[in-house]
């Protein structure tokens, strides 16, 4: 009965520890419609910092969610003007990855 305990509090321990890994290229996932049908497809977005590349990319993902990406593309995404109650303001721009996995690899949110 210990080693059976044991072997389910190490499996508890390896899942906290991937919960709690950060990275601070990645901001986080870009959820939104278009994002969740790639996901069905092994295809994720993050929202990433601006001085963040390609290989950055790849090994933060590697490091946080412990998937090798197959491909990565990055997108800037451009500042736009915004015009509420009469008042002009900027909405901030910032940069996206997509990340495509192999088949059988996964990413799960929490």
């Amino acid at each position: 009965m210990k080693s059976e305990n044991t072997k389910k509090n190490k499996k508890d321990e390896v899942e906290e520890k991937k919960k709690d890994k950060t990275h601070p290229l990645i901001k986080g996932p870009r959820v939104t419609e278009k994002s969740a049908t790639y996901a069905e497809k092994n295809i994720y977005t993050f929202n990433v910092a601006q001085n963040a590349n390609k290989n950055e990319i790849k090994k933060a993902i590697k490091y946080v969610y412990g998937v090798m990406p197959v491909n990565v593309a990055v997108t800037k995404i451009a500042e736009k003007t915004v015009t509420r109650r009469g008042i002009t303001s900027i909405k901030q721009g910032g940069k996206k990855a997509v990340v495509h996995l192999k088949k059988g690899d996964k990413i799960i949110f929490a």
